[in-house]
């Protein structure tokens, strides 16, 4: 099956998004919290965070045209920081019903059984069941002409894991914190790693490790 550009446009329209969503594959599966100034706080699912640079160390993250209500960007927007937290299994069903329909003054933390926990002097909440999260202060809103989406760009303020995730070399182990992978809109995925490679150079055979918690010297 092949699909034309023309082929794409006559799709119905959630066909059409289901497919789209689908095709950059597996993506993370992260919770993003905010509050108001007021602290009324948000929790939304979220599955387009991305790895922009380590020093300093930037996320980008995409948000819907906000020509309706969007709490999570409006939130951002007025106080600066916001929470990225991993998605396990155990907590998946709750994650996934954060993107109903909530009106402002509803927190999804309390609609869904999920905990907020703060941060000294960190104005948005994390959550507490989330075994890897970390907070973000925005330092770029970039408008993506296109489609009306808003690219927003962090800088990682603060990281919050269990030390048994981390291996010797720094590397952090989502496989055994359970974090999880989202596909499409509605897909979540476990997963299972098939080894840590070195890094590759030239004229150089890969070395693979047997225990990827001891990490490469």
């Amino acid at each position: 099956m092949r699909l034309s550009a023309s082929d794409i446009n006559d799709l119905e329209k959630r066909y059409r998004a289901a497919l789209i969503n689908s095709l950059s594959g597996f993506k993370p599966a992260n919770l993003i919290g905010t509050a108001n100034a007021q602290g009324q706080t948000n929790l939304a699912v979220i599955s387009s965070v991305v790895h922009l640079g380590s020093n300093p160390p930037l996320f980008g993250m995409v948000q819907r045209p906000p020509v309706v209500p969007r709490h999570t960007y409006e939130n951002i927007l007025e106080t600066g920081v916001y929470t990225v937290n991993h998605i396990h299994e155990t907590i998946h069903e709750q994650a996934h019903q954060t993107s109903a329909r909530f009106a402002r003054d509803e927190s999804e933390f309390d609609a869904n059984g999920l905990t907020p926990s703060f941060v000294d002097g960190f104005a948005a909440p994390f959550v507490t069941e989330s075994k890897i999260r970390f907070g973000m202060r925005l330092v770029r809103d970039v408008a993506i002409e296109e489609n009306g989406t808003r690219f927003l760009i962090g800088k990682v303020e603060w990281i919050d894991i269990a030390e048994e995730l981390l291996a010797e070399d720094g590397y952090l182990n989502i496989e055994k914190a359970g974090s999880l992978a989202i596909s499409g809109l509605d897909g979540y995925h476990r997963s299972e790693m098939i080894g840590r490679l070195s890094y590759a150079k030239k004229d150089q055979p890969l070395q693979r490790l047997e225990d990827p918690m001891k990490g490469f010297k």
